[in-house]
């Protein structure tokens, strides 16, 4: 095991009704922006709940935070966090809202001349100070509640970027399984993808015999394969959603990613499907976790082969067999949850590779990996495979 260090500073509040302690973690003379995305909230009255909590206090709000979050979008809450001199931030929504609100967060102190899109550019290293924030989490898919990351697109370039620092990790995030009853099932499917591709990016690389991490990340795999096929079928089922939520959060929490090597090639690449052909963020995984695996079988054989035994039992047959199925068998967990795993399942026959290998270039991702060892040629074969 690698030496790390480990702090997760953020508070959970979760169960049912936990929205009712919502104005205890807040300062009592904060100026609030409150902050959500497509109206789902407004909708189902949970902003109106979000008011009535926090009666009496200064609150703004900024909706209208989208998929894939802009910074054409963010830039107008920035504007507003500035005039209104907005000191505390509440996320209401999914990981796209939160990863927003960090931006906001990041940029709005951001006292430099040049644009905020720089705090992206320079992967979050120019972020000294940000605005606190806290969340009401109403999709869970990213674990960006309770981690430092985030990512952005900014149209107008076709650019989509990540970024760290611990100055956006989240004050609290409120988890309250009942607030994803209504989600639509396309929701649940990509949140329950999201979480499991989350999982395998810190846990099929290679051993350094991190026992503790391996069995975490093993126990998340096999809660998201038996629960998320459930959640479709029993929509308001707690239990399910329950486990569901937490799994989520726990996949991207750093508790799995403790010690351990990490790939994120999949979400590398996937980043650039998003930005040239608009598909969804899981959608971009589940297409391109297979083929990578199986492209980098020798490298990740070891944890393939434990993967195939812990996760999906198969123990009988050739090294090779064992690994073809357990990748056969991802793939068959993701078309049951109801998202494609080719390319051309979204109308996508002729993905533009030069320009995705061009904007990887462009980013200096040209040696991805857990070993660095995706060059530009190897991302080319990936994309071109999963058609």
């Amino acid at each position: 095991m690698h030496n790390f260090t480990l702090h997760t500073p953020t508070k959970i509040l979760f169960g049912e009704g936990q929205i009712a302690a919502l104005r205890e973690q807040l300062p009592s003379d904060a100026r609030i922006l409150i902050t959500y995305g497509g109206g789902s909230v407004v909708r189902s009255g949970l902003l109106t709940r979000i008011r009535e909590a926090l009666s009496g206090m200064t609150l703004f709000e900024f909706g209208g935070i989208e998929p894939n979050p802009s910074y054409e979008t963010l830039m107008g809450a920035v504007e507003l966090a500035r005039a209104e001199r907005v000191d505390f931030l509440l996320a209401v929504g999914g990981g796209s809202v939160l990863d927003g609100t960090k931006f906001i967060a990041a940029a709005a102190p951001y006292e430099a001349a040049d644009d905020p899109w720089h705090v992206l550019e320079t992967v979050g290293e120019k972020v000294k100070t940000a605005i606190p924030l806290g969340s009401v989490l109403t999709l869970p898919a990213t674990g960006s509640e309770m981690n430092m990351g985030a990512v952005i697109t900014r149209k107008s370039t076709g650019d989509k970027q990540h970024f760290f620092s611990p100055c956006v990790m989240p004050r609290f995030a409120v988890l309250d399984p009942v607030l994803t009853y209504t989600l639509p099932a396309r929701q649940v499917a990509n949140g329950v993808v999201d979480a499991f591709v989350h999982v395998v990016e810190q846990y099929i690389t290679f051993p350094v015999d991190a026992k503790v991490q391996d069995r975490f990340a093993e126990g998340l795999l096999l809660t998201l394969i038996e629960e998320g096929p459930k959640a479709l079928a029993e929509p308001e089922n707690y239990a399910v959603r329950a486990n569901l939520m937490w799994s989520a959060t726990m996949a991207l929490n750093g508790l799995i990613g403790a010690g351990v090597p990490q790939d994120w090639a999949t979400h590398m690449l996937g980043h650039e499907l998003t930005a040239r052909h608009g598909l969804d963020h899981a959608q971009t995984l589940a297409v391109l976790l297979p083929v990578l695996l199986d492209v980098k079988r020798d490298a990740k054989q070891d944890k393939l082969l434990q993967y195939a035994e812990r996760v999906w039992g198969i123990t009988t047959g050739d090294e090779a067999l064992r690994i073809d199925l357990a990748i056969a068998a991802t793939r068959a967990f993701f078309e049951r949850m109801g998202v494609p795993t080719r390319l051309r399942d979204y109308g996508v026959d002729q993905p533009d590779v030069t320009t995705m290998l061009a904007k990887l270039q462009e980013r200096g991702y040209t040696a991805l990996g857990e070993h660095g060892d995706i060059d530009l040629e190897t991302s080319r074969h990936i994309y071109e495979a999963a058609r």
